[in-house]
Protein backbone atom coordinates (compact mmCIF):
# COMPACT_ATOMS: atom_id res chain seq x y z
CA UNK A 1 0.00 0.00 0.00
CA UNK A 2 2.26 2.35 0.96
CA UNK A 3 4.55 1.92 -2.39
CA UNK A 4 0.97 2.54 -4.23
CA UNK A 5 1.02 6.06 -2.20
CA UNK A 6 4.48 6.64 -2.91
CA UNK A 7 3.89 6.22 -6.87
CA UNK A 8 0.79 7.76 -7.04
CA UNK A 9 2.25 10.88 -5.38
CA UNK A 10 5.06 11.14 -7.62
CA UNK A 11 2.72 10.44 -10.64
CA UNK A 12 0.80 13.16 -9.36
CA UNK A 13 3.75 15.61 -8.90
CA UNK A 14 5.03 14.59 -12.35
CA UNK A 15 1.38 15.69 -13.85
CA UNK A 16 1.60 18.83 -11.84
CA UNK A 17 5.21 19.78 -13.36
CA UNK A 18 4.10 19.15 -16.82
CA UNK A 19 0.98 21.16 -17.08
CA UNK A 20 3.65 23.92 -15.57
CA UNK A 21 5.69 23.54 -18.74
CA UNK A 22 2.78 23.44 -20.88
CA UNK A 23 1.80 26.60 -19.63
CA UNK A 24 5.48 28.10 -19.86
CA UNK A 25 6.17 27.06 -23.13
CA UNK A 26 2.56 27.44 -24.85
CA UNK A 27 0.62 29.80 -22.43
CA UNK A 28 3.46 32.43 -21.93
CA UNK A 29 4.54 33.12 -25.27
CA UNK A 30 0.90 33.69 -26.32
CA UNK A 31 0.28 36.13 -23.80
CA UNK A 32 3.45 37.75 -24.78
CA UNK A 33 2.38 37.79 -28.47
CA UNK A 34 -0.95 39.61 -27.38
CA UNK A 35 1.18 42.22 -25.59
CA UNK A 36 3.69 42.71 -28.39
CA UNK A 37 0.71 43.37 -31.15
CA UNK A 38 -1.06 45.63 -28.31
CA UNK A 39 1.98 47.20 -28.06
CA UNK A 40 2.83 47.44 -31.99
CA UNK A 41 -0.87 48.65 -32.50
CA UNK A 42 -0.40 51.54 -30.24
CA UNK A 43 2.63 52.97 -31.89
CA UNK A 44 0.96 52.42 -35.16
CA UNK A 45 -2.06 54.70 -34.22
CA UNK A 46 0.74 57.36 -32.86
CA UNK A 47 2.69 57.08 -35.94
CA UNK A 48 -0.30 58.27 -37.81
CA UNK A 49 -1.31 60.70 -35.18
CA UNK A 50 2.13 62.59 -35.44
CA UNK A 51 1.91 62.20 -39.24
CA UNK A 52 -1.18 63.74 -39.03
CA UNK A 53 -0.31 66.53 -37.17
CA UNK A 54 3.19 67.02 -38.95
CA UNK A 55 0.85 67.96 -42.15
CA UNK A 56 -1.37 70.13 -40.37
CA UNK A 57 2.25 72.02 -39.47
CA UNK A 58 3.27 71.77 -42.36
CA UNK A 59 -0.05 73.28 -44.33
CA UNK A 60 -0.43 76.11 -41.75
CA UNK A 61 3.20 76.98 -41.94
CA UNK A 62 2.54 78.38 -45.83
CA UNK A 63 3.04 81.95 -45.68
CA UNK A 64 0.27 84.23 -46.82
CA UNK A 65 1.54 87.07 -49.29
CA UNK A 66 -0.20 90.28 -49.92
CA UNK A 67 1.21 93.14 -52.84
CA UNK A 68 0.84 97.05 -52.14
CA UNK A 69 1.95 99.44 -55.04
CA UNK A 70 1.14 103.36 -54.98
CA UNK A 71 2.18 106.06 -52.98
CA UNK A 72 3.46 104.04 -49.65
CA UNK A 73 7.11 103.81 -49.04
CA UNK A 74 8.39 100.36 -49.65
CA UNK A 75 6.17 98.91 -52.45
CA UNK A 76 6.13 95.36 -52.41
CA UNK A 77 5.14 92.03 -51.31
CA UNK A 78 4.83 91.27 -47.71
CA UNK A 79 3.81 88.30 -45.66
CA UNK A 80 0.38 88.52 -43.61
CA UNK A 81 -1.59 86.72 -41.08
CA UNK A 82 -5.57 85.88 -41.33
CA UNK A 83 -7.02 89.06 -39.78
CA UNK A 84 -4.50 91.66 -41.72
CA UNK A 85 -6.17 94.74 -42.69
CA UNK A 86 -4.85 97.44 -45.28
CA UNK A 87 -3.37 99.73 -42.28
CA UNK A 88 -1.45 96.50 -41.30
CA UNK A 89 -0.01 96.53 -44.80
CA UNK A 90 -0.05 99.47 -45.25
CA UNK A 91 2.82 99.82 -41.85
CA UNK A 92 4.60 96.48 -43.47
CA UNK A 93 5.24 99.11 -45.75
CA UNK A 94 6.79 101.70 -44.12
CA UNK A 95 3.55 104.00 -44.61
CA UNK A 96 1.95 106.62 -46.80
CA UNK A 97 4.04 109.04 -48.61
CA UNK A 98 3.12 112.39 -48.76
CA UNK A 99 1.82 112.53 -51.84
CA UNK A 100 -0.80 109.75 -51.00
CA UNK A 101 -4.95 110.10 -51.66
CA UNK A 102 -6.10 108.37 -48.82
CA UNK A 103 -9.84 109.91 -48.33
CA UNK A 104 -11.40 106.63 -49.85
CA UNK A 105 -9.28 103.67 -48.34
CA UNK A 106 -11.35 101.81 -46.17
CA UNK A 107 -8.16 100.90 -44.00
CA UNK A 108 -10.38 98.59 -42.22
CA UNK A 109 -10.48 96.28 -45.16
CA UNK A 110 -9.57 92.59 -44.62
CA UNK A 111 -6.72 91.39 -46.76
CA UNK A 112 -6.74 87.59 -48.35
CA UNK A 113 -3.85 86.07 -49.40
CA UNK A 114 -2.81 86.20 -53.14
CA UNK A 115 -4.42 89.82 -53.52
CA UNK A 116 -3.10 93.53 -54.33
CA UNK A 117 -4.02 96.79 -53.36
CA UNK A 118 -2.81 100.03 -54.88
CA UNK A 119 -2.51 103.05 -53.04
CA UNK A 120 -3.75 106.18 -55.37
CA UNK A 121 -1.52 109.85 -55.42
CA UNK A 122 -3.28 112.60 -55.42
CA UNK A 123 -4.75 113.37 -58.39
CA UNK A 124 -5.19 109.94 -60.03
CA UNK A 125 -8.88 110.41 -58.81
CA UNK A 126 -9.13 106.30 -58.12
CA UNK A 127 -9.91 104.03 -55.43
CA UNK A 128 -7.38 101.82 -53.54
CA UNK A 129 -7.97 98.68 -55.28
CA UNK A 130 -8.14 95.20 -54.03
CA UNK A 131 -7.30 92.55 -56.75
CA UNK A 132 -6.05 89.11 -57.41
CA UNK A 133 -1.77 89.57 -57.73
CA UNK A 134 -1.24 90.22 -61.25
CA UNK A 135 -4.83 91.31 -61.86
CA UNK A 136 -4.91 94.65 -61.80
CA UNK A 137 -7.35 96.24 -64.64
CA UNK A 138 -7.91 92.55 -65.97
CA UNK A 139 -12.09 93.34 -65.27
CA UNK A 140 -11.56 96.54 -67.39
CA UNK A 141 -10.02 95.11 -70.49
CA UNK A 142 -12.71 92.28 -70.56
CA UNK A 143 -15.58 95.43 -70.43
CA UNK A 144 -16.74 93.98 -67.24
CA UNK A 145 -17.23 95.26 -63.57
CA UNK A 146 -14.82 93.43 -61.19
CA UNK A 147 -17.14 93.24 -57.96
CA UNK A 148 -14.25 93.22 -55.66
CA UNK A 149 -12.30 96.25 -56.48
CA UNK A 150 -15.25 98.15 -58.14
CA UNK A 151 -16.39 102.03 -56.59
CA UNK A 152 -19.89 103.03 -55.69
CA UNK A 153 -20.25 104.70 -59.15
CA UNK A 154 -19.11 101.82 -61.13
CA UNK A 155 -21.16 99.44 -59.50
CA UNK A 156 -24.53 101.63 -60.38
CA UNK A 157 -23.71 101.25 -64.21
CA UNK A 158 -24.64 97.49 -64.01
CA UNK A 159 -28.56 97.04 -64.18
CA UNK A 160 -30.78 96.78 -61.24
CA UNK A 161 -27.77 98.44 -58.53
CA UNK A 162 -28.87 101.74 -57.48
CA UNK A 163 -26.86 103.42 -54.28
CA UNK A 164 -28.44 101.00 -51.58
CA UNK A 165 -26.71 97.85 -53.49
CA UNK A 166 -24.11 99.82 -54.53
CA UNK A 167 -23.15 100.57 -50.55
CA UNK A 168 -24.58 96.65 -49.42
CA UNK A 169 -21.68 95.40 -52.70
CA UNK A 170 -19.11 97.20 -50.53
CA UNK A 171 -19.84 96.44 -47.49
CA UNK A 172 -20.05 93.03 -47.94
CA UNK A 173 -16.63 92.94 -49.26
CA UNK A 174 -15.13 95.11 -46.86
CA UNK A 175 -16.75 92.66 -43.84
CA UNK A 176 -16.64 89.13 -45.15
CA UNK A 177 -14.38 89.27 -47.68
CA UNK A 178 -13.79 89.62 -51.67
CA UNK A 179 -15.92 88.03 -53.79
CA UNK A 180 -14.52 84.34 -54.43
CA UNK A 181 -17.50 84.21 -57.41
CA UNK A 182 -19.91 86.01 -58.74
CA UNK A 183 -22.56 83.59 -57.60
CA UNK A 184 -21.79 85.42 -53.63
CA UNK A 185 -23.37 88.18 -55.17
CA UNK A 186 -26.77 86.77 -54.53
CA UNK A 187 -25.68 87.01 -50.49
CA UNK A 188 -26.56 90.20 -50.41
CA UNK A 189 -30.45 90.83 -49.64
CA UNK A 190 -32.42 92.31 -52.33
CA UNK A 191 -30.58 90.70 -55.30
CA UNK A 192 -32.11 87.33 -56.51
CA UNK A 193 -31.80 85.20 -59.43
CA UNK A 194 -33.55 87.42 -61.75
CA UNK A 195 -31.25 90.09 -60.94
CA UNK A 196 -27.98 87.81 -60.86
CA UNK A 197 -29.11 86.88 -63.98
CA UNK A 198 -28.89 90.56 -65.66
CA UNK A 199 -26.25 91.31 -64.09
CA UNK A 200 -24.30 87.46 -64.96
CA UNK A 201 -22.56 88.64 -68.05
CA UNK A 202 -21.52 92.12 -66.98
CA UNK A 203 -19.40 91.08 -63.49
CA UNK A 204 -16.31 89.20 -62.94
CA UNK A 205 -14.74 88.41 -59.67
CA UNK A 206 -10.81 89.11 -59.76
Amino acid sequence: MEWLKAHLWQAGAGAALGIFFLYVYFGGPAEKKQGDLQEWSYMEENDQRQESQTQVEVAAAVPMMADIKGAVARPGVYEIVEGDRIVDLVEKAGGLTEEAESSDINFAMKVSDEMAVYIPRKGEGQEGNMLPAGAMGAGEKEGKVNLNSASAAELETLPGIGPAKSAAIIEYRETAGPFKSIEDLKNISGIGNKTFEKLESKIIVK
